[in-house]
């Protein structure tokens, strides 16, 4: 009986996990450039004497889902869609390097190219400054122009593409980093200009699994609660 409360309440436990997991997909089903996290559940082996046939499950984070999401036309200049399995580069908070897919730019007061949350765009020297007054373009291999106000044009920089060999970790800040450090630039990596791309999360399809993962967690809860009526009728059957 005790075994059936504990199964029950891991497996509670894991159903809770996946409903997080699940959730936060969903809530960011609109935001640009976003991965889908993906849940799993392992059978591990229990070690000792007597115990080579029993398992329990581990959860784990596999990544996360690298499939492209949708591509919208903005029109915009300072708004890029990647292409392929190529990030761009952005300076986190913590002052490392770190990749998004989200390509959403803006200008702040001093002239830097950022994201919307403030973090520096990193080029193949640094951090992106445009001269005050200028049109930025961005062409399709991350070299980005200040046109004046005369019609001339000039260089200010090219966006760091990187192309990782390897997945990428996801960290707190939501943002993707690689194991091995800081990622050379690609000279082969292209965007699209004027564009987003989507989130990759399916909404129906993360519904669907909300529900299940529900319904899975509701189940267990009611073998605990029949567990505990188990319990109570063997303490009154020992009673009398």
């Amino acid at each position: 009986m005790d075994r059936m409360i504990y199964l029950s309440m891991a497996g509670a436990k894991t159903n809770f996990a996946q409903q997080e997991v699940l959730a936060n997909n969903l809530a960011n089903v609109s935001t640009t450039g976003f991965r889908a996290e993906l849940h799993a559940v392992r059978a591990v082996p229990v070690r000792g004497d007597g115990a080579s046939t029993r398992v329990y499950s581990l959860e784990t984070t596999v990544g996360y889902d690298d499939s492209a999401g949708n591509i919208t036309v903005t029109n915009r200049p300072l708004d890029v869609a990647m292409m392929g399995k190529s990030w761009l580069s952005v300076q986190g908070l913590d002052g490392t390097e770190a990749y998004t897919r989200s390509g959403h730019f803006m200008v702040d007061n001093q002239g830097n190219l950022v994201t919307p949350e403030g973090l520096q765009v990193l080029g193949d020297g640094g951090p992106i400054n445009l001269p005050p007054n200028t049109q930025p373009t961005i062409a399709p291999d991350g070299t980005i122009s200040a046109r004046a106000a005369n019609g001339t044009s000039q260089p200010v920089g090219r966006l760091k593409l990187v192309t990782p060999e390897n997945r990428l970790q996801r960290g707190e800040d939501g943002l993707f980093r690689s194991p091995d450090g800081d990622l050379p630039a690609d000279p082969n990596a292209r965007l699209q200009d004027g564009a987003l791309e989507g989130s990759n999360v399916n909404p129906i399809e993360t519904m669907v699994q909300m529900i299940a993962a529900q319904r899975q967690y509701e189940t267990q809860t009611r073998m605990m609660q029949t567990a505990e009526q188990n319990e109570k009728s063997a303490s009154q059957l020992l009673s009398t």
